[in-house]
């Protein structure tokens, strides 16, 4: 992690990361810190996007260019995704939930 390294807030919208993530809760998220397979991030997708996603694994984005691979934890619910993200699209790494259940964000195996 690099000394620019910054926090920030983030709301979860939406339910594709039940049960992990629950519409309306508040992440306390890393800017700058160092993404591994497992975490779960914040991203802007190429549509414009800013979505909370996990990272399966490294990829290839259609450009070429390195990226994260990048799912929800629900894939049936309403704006569930799995694509290729850029790797400098991956904006921050969760590290808490703040709200409503503080807890920490696991890094799961995948």
């Amino acid at each position: 992690m690099g000394h620019g390294a910054r926090w920030g807030l983030a709301k979860v919208r939406g339910a594709s990361m039940t049960p992990t993530l629950a519409p309306g809760d508040r992440l306390l998220v890393r800017y700058g810190a160092t993404v591994l397979p497992g975490d779960v991030v914040v991203a802007r997708f190429p549509d414009g996007v800013l979505a909370v996603k996990r990272v399966e694994q490294e990829d290839r984005h259609f450009s070429g260019a390195a990226a994260w691979l990048l799912a929800s934890d629900n894939a049936h619910a309403p704006g569930a995704r799995r694509a290729p993200v850029r790797k400098e699209a991956v904006l921050a790494v969760v590290r808490l939930r703040l709200w409503p259940w503080p807890g920490r964000v696991r890094r799961t195996a995948v």
